[in-house]
């Protein structure tokens, strides 16, 4: 079975695999880096990197799991995976709820970048043009293609982890390495809640690539593995650094303070030559917001092209930009209802909708795979 349910464009539109390890490390620290900070330290206190320790192995377990399955399953992308292992009627039932949460999942990126903005730079402009702008520029990206994409990632991952290293630096007169201490000051239990949240966003989010790596190059397909885990490396090196570092300077106010490496940026002043420079880290951070959005509307219309077996799936880019705006602009707006998603209700999501889909075709095909094997012995 190839993936003649996609588009003929999309059979075009293939890339190498560095381009998607790129692809894969602006998804897993695109929004993470500004957001996952302060809540972890909010519950974990000091202990807030090792929560992350982990919940990056449970990111990296997850990952084999999609890697495997696009090993048994070459050229295929996750509803192929499932129409194989659970039928159609199968993968009706799992999916349909995946592509409902996507939807509020691009929508919900949009909200805090909304926020972000609202909260940091701009105060007095309002969150409609804000949004509409995002997403106007995101269909755009999209609508030229997974190739385009890859690309201009290649080019501003250098701007986004250039603006990271460049706050991280200049604010180490300010570093207090004894605020790490105590490490667990109430005991496993707030490490452990910690990282739930932090294996919820983002990690467990990792499991809808399974639907875009088919689209690396047949020639680099054995090293996709390799080069994704190197990004998963330096996704769970750069947040480990950035919550330890906000620690640092922060000390107890790092998990009341939100977007914790803006307000890195507002506190760096190198006499009177290098000051108020927290406007053009944000928008830097953006970069990693925009990156994030363009590849889960991108994986959304791929999914919805499967899925309704279209022959051109490009043509719901627009649609599905203005659902998704419709959904950024009348559901939670509001700061607390976001961190609350944040901490308790997306996790519980992400494992539900998209990870336990991902574990039972995993499981199944397993499964039938050694008694394949099982049967071949016997004979």
């Amino acid at each position: 079975m190839n993936r003649g349910a996609g588009s003929a464009a999309a059979k075009q539109d293939r890339i190498g695999s560095v381009q998607m390890a790129v692809l894969f490390l602006f998804f897993m620290t695109g929004s993470s880096i500004v957001i996952i900070p302060a809540p972890l330290t909010n519950v974990a206190g000091n202990g807030a990197w090792l929560s992350l320790l982990i919940a990056w192995a449970a990111g990296a377990l997850l990952l084999a799991c999609v890697l495997y399955l696009n090993r048994r399953y070459p050229g295929r992308s996750l509803f192929e995976y499932g129409r194989e292992a659970l039928g159609n009627a199968g993968t009706a039932l799992l999916l349909a709820p995946f592509l409902c949460v996507m939807f509020w999942h691009v929508a919900g990126i949009v909200i805090e970048i909304g926020l972000f903005f609202k909260s940091t730079m701009l105060k007095e402009t309002p969150t409609y043009a804000v949004n509409s702008v995002l997403l106007v520029t995101i269909a755009l990206t999209v609508r030229a293609g997974l190739e385009v994409m890859a690309r201009m990632a290649s080019v501003f991952l250098g701007l986004m982890f250039g603006a990271i290293v460049l706050v991280l630096a200049l604010v180490g007169p300010l570093y207090h390495p004894e605020y790490l201490m105590p490490v667990m000051p109430d005991g496993i239990g707030p490490i452990l809640n910690a990282a739930y949240i932090a294996y919820g966003f983002p990690y467990a989010e990792l499991a809808v690539f399974a639907f875009i790596l088919a689209d690396v190059k047949e020639r680099d397909s054995a090293k996709i593995g390799k080069r994704l885990y190197l990004a998963l490396a330096v996704n769970g090196l750069t947040l480990l650094v950035s919550v330890a570092c906000s620690i640092m300077v922060l000390g107890p106010l790092s998990g009341d303070l939100k977007y914790s490496l803006y307000q890195l940026a507002r506190l760096i002043f190198i006499r009177e030559i290098i000051e108020r420079i927290e406007s053009v880290i944000g928008f830097s951070l953006i970069v990693g917001f925009y990156f994030k959005t363009s590849i889960l509307l991108h994986i959304l219309v791929r999914a919805l092209g499967l899925a309704f077996r279209l022959p051109n799936e490009r043509i719901l880019v627009f649609p599905v930009a203005l659902l998704c705006l419709l959904l950024s602009l009348t559901t939670y707006t509001e700061e607390a209802k976001m961190e609350e998603i944040v901490s308790i209700v997306w996790p519980l999501l992400d494992n539900l909708v998209y990870v336990a889909p991902l574990l039972l075709i995993a499981a199944v095909t397993a499964l039938r795979g050694r008694a394949g094997r099982s049967r071949g012995r016997d004979v």
